[in-house]
C-alpha cells in the first residue's frame, strides 16, 4: 500500500477541492483518510441521477445525518449545480466538504458557483519516489507513475486503454471537440514537444489546424490536468533569453506511449529526456504537496545555454543529466546562470554513485537529491 504525501497541508477544518487526472488515486486516498465520512460517488448511476434531478436532495440528506467528519463528493464536476447547495451548507451549517474530481474545466467554463473562496484547492498527482517501497526507476521511466500502470504486469494495454477512453474520448467530449482526427494528431504532436519549447505554428502544420486552435488544445490539456507548462525564467536578464514555455504531460508513461517509445534503458537515446521528466515531476509535486508553492521555471539563452529547472526566485538552479559520471562540461549552464544571478544552491542531478563537489556546484545522485528534496533540504518547508 502507498502512503501518499498529499496530506492537505494547511487545510485545517476548511473545505477543499481535490483535483487530479483519472487514476491518480483520489478515491483511494479519500477513503483511507476519511473512512467514516458521508460519501457521494457521482460515478454511481443511482446517486448521479438522484442528485442531478434534485440537487436539493444533497442538503436534505446532510441535514438528516449526524456528521463527525467531512462530507465527500467525488466527481463533483459531473453536477456543478450541487455547488450552490454546498455553498449554503458551508455558510449556514458550517459543514466541511471535500469535493474531488478529475477536471475543473467543466465547472470553470460553466460559470458554476466556485464557493467564493470558501474551499481551498489541492491536487493529487501520479506516484512519487518517496511513496513507493522498493522504488524501481526503470519501471517508472518506462511505464509512468499512475498507480495501476506502475504495478501492472501488462501496463502497455492499460496505458492504451487510458489514452483511448480518457484522453481521447472523455476529454474530447468534455471540451466539445468536433474535429476528432485533428485532436488525436495533436495529442501525438504534443508528445513530441514533451520537455521541449512549444512551437504552436509547427504543431498546427502537423495537425492541419490553425495555431490558435493548437493553443486551445494545449489549454484543454492544462484545464483537464493532463499537461502543464514550464515557464521560462525571465527576471532582469543580462542576456537575451527564450520566452516560450516548455510543455510536459502529467505522466511519463502517457508521453512514452504517444511517442511509441519501446524499452527505455540507461544510455539509450530517450533515457535522458525521460529521466529529466521524472525529476520535474518530483519537483513540481513537492512544490504543491509541501504547501510552499514555489515557482518552477527553466532558463535558456538565445545562444542555447540552458538550466533545466530554476526553483523559486533563483534560489536553486538544477541541471539534470542521465550520465553516470558528471564532469565539468555538464556544468556550463549552471555556471552561466550563477554569473548572472545570486543563487543559493547549484545542483547537478545525475546517476553518479556518490555526491561530489566541483567548485560551488554539488553533484547529487538522483536518490540523494530526492531524499533531500522531500526532507526540505533543497528548498525548505515554511516556518511553523
Amino acid at each position: 500500500m502507498y502512503i501518499r504525501k498529499q496530506i492537505f497541508q494547511g487545510a485545517g477544518n476548511e473545505s477543499l477541492f481535490l483535483w487530479g487526472a483519472r487514476q491518480t488515486g483520489k478515491t483511494t486516498l479519500l477513503k483511507e483518510c476519511y473512512a467514516d465520512s458521508l460519501y457521494f460517488d457521482l460515478l454511481l448511476n443511482d446517486v448521479f441521477e438522484q442528485l442531478q434531478r434534485n440537487p436539493s436532495a444533497l442538503r436534505e440528506i446532510i441535514l438528516a445525518t449526524n456528521l463527525a467528519k467531512p462530507v465527500i463528493i467525488d466527481e463533483i464536476q459531473r453536477i456543478p449545480a450541487l455547488l450552490n447547495e454546498v455553498h449554503w451548507l458551508i455558510t449556514n451549517k458550517n459543514i466541511q466538504f471535500i469535493l474531488s474530481g478529475s477536471s475543473p474545466r467543466k465547472i470553470l467554463r460553466s460559470g458554476a458557483n466556485l464557493l467564493g473562496g470558501r474551499a481551498l484547492r489541492y491536487e493529487l498527482y501520479p506516484l512519487i519516489y518517496k511513496e513507493i517501497p522498493d522504488f524501481d526507476l526503470k519501471r517508472a521511466l518506462n511505464f509512468g507513475l499512475l498507480p495501476r500502470h506502475y504495478l501492472s504486469d501488462n501496463p502497455e494495454k492499460l496505458i492504451s486503454a487510458y489514452i483511448g477512453s480518457y484522453l481521447q474520448d472523455e476529454i474530447m467530449a468534455e471540451a466539445k471537440i468536433r474535429n476528432i482526427n485533428s485532436f488525436s494528431r495533436f495529442l501525438e504532436a504534443a508528445a513530441f514537444s514533451n520537455g521541449e519549447i512549444v512551437n504552436y505554428t509547427n504543431i498546427a502544420t502537423e495537425c492541419g489546424v490553425s495555431a490558435p486552435t493548437v493553443r486551445d488544445y494545449f489549454q484543454i490539456l492544462i484545464d483537464t490536468l493532463t499537461g502543464r507548462f514550464l515557464p521560462s525564467f525571465q527576471k532582469k536578464p543580462k542576456r537575451r533569453v527564450i520566452l516560450s514555455p516548455k510543455f510536459y504531460y502529467f505522466d511519463i508513461g502517457i508521453a512514452n506511449y504517444l511517442l511509441k517509445r519501446k524499452s527505455i534503458e540507461p544510455g539509450g537515446e530517450a533515457f535522458g529526456k525521460v529521466f529529466e521528466h521524472f525529476i520535474f515531476h518530483e519537483i513540481y509535486t513537492y512544490s504543491n504537496y509541501s504547501g510552499l508553492h514555489f515557482p518552477v521555471s527553466y532558463w535558456r539563452t538565445a545562444s542555447q545555454i540552458e538550466v533545466d529547472f530554476i526553483l523559486g526566485d533563483h534560489e536553486v538552479a538544477i541541471e539534470v543529466k542521465a550520465t553516470q559520471q558528471a564532469n565539468p562540461r555538464h556544468l556550463k549552464g549552471l555556471k552561466s546562470f550563477a554569473e548572472e544571478y545570486n543563487v543559493k544552491k547549484l545542483i547537478l542531478v545525475s546517476n553518479d554513485l556518490f555526491p561530489r563537489l566541483i567548485g560551488n556546484i554539488t553533484i547529487m545522485p538522483w536518490k540523494t537529491f530526492l531524499d533531500k528534496l522531500w526532507s526540505g533540504e533543497i528548498i525548505g518547508y515554511p516556518s511553523p
